[in-house]
């Protein structure tokens, strides 16, 4: 925009303010809240969750009655009953058939779930990041906004296609194992389960100290993702002042400490596969020795070992996929908190209902206060009033509060004190879709977005025609240069604009505008990035534009105002001046100051 204001932050250009870092880290909630909150996505998907715990319940089923028909193969070999080999060999067959079938289609379904759960959320992200107030996405890093969109939802999407079927198959596999096992020898079961204890208390102190670096691996991670994102937005800037090691330096500050806080927490999330794995071992021991003695004394067979065997293994691997799978889960649920911080902010008040109304569009502010922050006052006691069809224009050095004026007339942010009227009702009061609709603005910093040129000109109006559209171009005199485009108003644009001259994007915003039709037009600097010749059409143009519409325009050229009807100088938040072009000239005050001063070649 025109100004960054020197005592609070205002809308400033993109490549100014996506990388503040400062701002106070949300606070996350309870993993069992967030968890609680992330399972209620998937009531959405409630069949596929149904079809995909059924089929790891065959898997499960599969996996734990296996064990048993060896251990009955086993026994028919040591009594020499061959003839009863042959249908338990059958029945292990189909039951490993049924299990690479369920298997399968446990793959299948993981990732339909986790595809359709994330969609959700993350469109209803998306829906909540549109409706947030620009005060919100000025006091944040862009980067980590889109971290949250982008990395922490990946990371909830892996862990519901890799984990959550692992964590259900370990832990009904758990349940299978001890419940066959007891069948078989109460006794060696109950002396396998001394190693629950060891489990328990491992899982315990290791996923303590993993849940805080898991945690500040993602923080750290969305700020990372802030800093190169303002870096390649301002790379022109830091290239031209050979702030490239700089650069360089504080994007490996931020690596070297994301590096550590993730080496902490994959060491550790790689250390409980080990624990678990100690541990197992430890009760195969125990389930041989005792095995072997209970063996020796008649208690059990040597078919029912061998089942021991494997289920001492099946035992202890769903405890180890499951401590292994924590460190995964952990980084999901920090990732899902950083998410829900998100979508638990408070949208943009849409406080009014009544229309903005068909009258001519006169704005009046009466003894305006205003500060972003307390204590941080920008405007005081600011009254003006701008009758319709008026063209006005706010003056002043930078940091003066004109920009300030344009935001809370847009509604960015909203008034302390006093109020703000268009045709005498209070803004406040005003449907905010409605007053937008009526007001059309045009900022020194153009946004254009990755569509066709003609698109870019409609976002204005969507239903305007194409004549309409054509129109528009010619009357902002940008017609010719879209003509000479390689597919005229079907070429497309690439980001941001970025095959354009400054200066064509410029014209386009400008038609933009023109298309818009507004009541209230807003120039913020509108002209300051084309040259003389295209501005002096522009100025043209504009003025059949502003023809019965209430005109505000920001200007540091102080030349492209000189027909203003009423001019207004802005000291420090306060009107010092006002007055048109020539009276403020005789008065020999601030105005007169600024006017000499530009036309000497010194800045304001």
């Amino acid at each position: 925009m025109a100004e960054a204001n020197k005592q609070a932050p205002v809308v400033a250009p993109p490549g100014m303010r996506r990388g503040r870092r400062d701002q106070e880290v949300e606070k996350p909630k309870s993993a069992g809240e967030t968890l609680r909150r992330l399972m209620g996505y998937f009531g959405h998907e409630t069949k596929t969750l149904v079809v995909l715990l059924t089929s790891v319940a065959v898997t499960v089923l599969c996996t734990v009655w296996a064990p048993k028909l060896q251990s009955s193969a086993i026994d028919r070999i040591t009594e020499g009953a061959f003839d009863r080999l042959p249908g338990i060999l059958e029945m292990m067959l189909v039951l490993y058939a049924v299990h690479s079938v369920a298997t399968y289609s446990q793959s299948l379904l993981s990732a339909r779930l986790s595809q359709s759960v994330v969609r959700k959320m993350r469109s209803d992200l998306f829906r909540k990041i549109v409706r947030l107030p620009v005060k919100y996405l000025d006091n944040h890093s862009h980067g980590d906004v889109m971290s949250r969109m982008t990395n922490d939802v990946e990371n909830i999407s892996n862990t519901i296609s890799q984990s959550l079927s692992s964590l259900v198959s370990g832990v009904l596999t758990l349940l299978g194992t001890v419940i066959m096992m007891l069948t078989l020898c109460w006794q060696l079961a109950l002396l396998s389960c001394v190693t629950v204890i060891l489990t328990v208390l491992a899982t315990k102190y290791l996923s303590r100290a993993m849940k805080h670096f898991f945690r500040k691996r993602q923080v750290l991670l969305g700020q990372l993702n802030g800093n190169v994102e303002e870096m390649v937005t301002g790379y022109r800037t830091i290239v031209a002042y050979n702030r490239q090691e700089n650069a360089v330096a504080e994007f490996e500050a931020l690596s070297k400490q994301l590096t550590r806080t993730g080496i902490f927490a994959e060491s550790l999330g790689g250390s409980m596969g080990p624990v678990m794995n100690v541990i197992g071992n430890i009760g195969f021991v125990i389930i041989a020795a005792f095995g072997g003695w209970f063996a020796i004394n008649g208690v059990i067979s040597v078919g029912v070992i061998s089942a021991f065997i494997v289920y001492a293994k099946q035992f202890s691997r769903p405890i180890e996929e499951i401590a292994q799978l924590y460190g995964q889960i952990e980084t999901a649920l920090a990732g899902a908190e950083r998410v829900f911080a998100v979508m638990d902010e408070e949208s943009e008040a849409q406080t009014g209902l009544l229309p903005m109304g068909s009258a001519g569009g006169t704005v009046q502010f009466s003894h305006v206060d205003f500060s972003y922050y307390p204590g941080k006052q920008v405007l005081f006691d600011f009254d003006l009033e701008v009758r319709a069809g008026q063209k006005v224009a706010l003056v002043g050095a930078t940091g003066s509060g004109k920009t300030t004026v344009v935001n809370l007339l847009m509604r960015f942010y909203d008034i302390d004190g006093g109020a703000i009227r268009i045709d005498g009702t209070d803004i406040r009061d005003m449907d905010r879709d409605e007053l937008r609709r009526g007001t059309a603005i045009v900022l020194q910093d153009t946004v254009l977005f990755s569509d066709t040129v003609r698109n870019n000109l409609k976002y204005a109006n969507p239903a305007a025609s194409d004549q309409a559209v054509e129109r528009a171009a010619r009357m902002s005199n940008c017609h010719e240069m879209i003509s000479r485009l390689p597919e005229g108003y079907d070429t497309r644009l690439s980001e941001s604009g970025a095959n354009l001259s400054q200066g064509q994007r410029q014209l386009l915003a400008i038609g933009r505008a023109f298309l818009a039709d507004p009541k209230i037009l807003i120039l913020d600097e509108a002209t300051s990035s084309v040259d003389t010749r295209t501005e002096q059409k522009i100025q043209d143009a504009m003025t059949n534009l502003m023809h019965d519409r209430t005109s505000i325009i920001i200007a540091h050229r102080l030349s492209t105002i000189r027909d203003a009807d009423l001019i207004v100088v802005l000291d420090h938040g306060r009107i010092v001046e006002r007055g048109n072009h020539d009276q403020l000239l005789a008065q020999k005050g601030r105005y007169a100051q600024l006017y000499e001063t530009q036309f000497a070649g010194k800045a304001t």
